[in-house]
């Protein structure tokens, strides 16, 4: 079973999030689609499976980690380490696609900042978090 299926299966009632993609997450994702096909329908995946799990229900799946030294009390920053993308068969949940959002509790809204892949670049780009605040 998927795990979007499953999370449906165990919370039927959904809390909405907004998603929304700021235009560097955006280029970032094109350039990516062409080596790595799948990461559209991945990406939806992850929504179900990892961030409405973690931000909807609490349930702590290991997936994503906050990232410390910018957050407030009204948005906190988020990376997703285990990202499975099916486009790097045989690497799992370990596929090395990282990505970077922001989360708003009080208006249940999430904005993409950055997409990469960590064969391409080490760490997430702190500059463009910087703009979020």
């Amino acid at each position: 079973m998927k795990p979007s299926f499953i999370a449906r299966l165990i919370f039927p009632l959904e809390v909405m999030i907004e998603y929304e993609e700021s235009e560097e997450f955006k280029k970032d994702l094109k350039k990516l689609v062409k080596r790595f096909v799948s990461l559209p329908g991945d990406l939806e995946t992850v929504k179900k499976a990892v961030i409405e799990l973690r931000h909807i229900h609490d349930i702590n799946n290991l997936s994503i980690f906050e990232i410390t030294g910018f957050n407030s009390e009204d948005i906190s920053f988020w990376k997703i380490k285990k990202f499975a993308c099916r486009s790097l068969k045989g690497r799992g949940a370990q596929s090395g696609i990282r990505i970077i959002y922001s989360w708003r509790k009080h208006l249940n809204k999430v904005v993409f900042i950055e997409i990469y892949f960590k064969g391409d670049k080490a760490n997430e780009n702190k500059e463009r978090i910087k703009k979020i605040i």
